[in-house]
């Protein structure tokens, strides 16, 4: 999956002139980059519960695991 711009943080948090993100997901379906629920936005959750997009994996550097919403377990 290619990351959608921008692909330097959390796409919520930069619109709003913010980095004060812990760690970043990307989503499998559509590319979109949020923030992990450890951060104050919690971009990558509502990004889930907003379009129905189920399965993120890790942005961080040398991480590859993936997260299903649906069903609650790691890959």
């Amino acid at each position: 999956m290619t990351p959608l711009p921008p692909a330097d943080g959390c796409a919520e948090c930069l619109a709003h002139d913010r980095r004060d993100w812990v760690h970043l997901r990307l989503c499998l379906t559509c590319g979109r980059i949020g923030c992990c629920d450890s951060s104050p936005g919690r971009h990558a959750t509502a990004h889930h519960e907003a379009t129905g997009h189920p399965v993120i994996r890790s942005f961080q550097p040398g991480e590859s695991w993936r997260w299903c919403y649906v069903h609650g377990t790691t890959g």
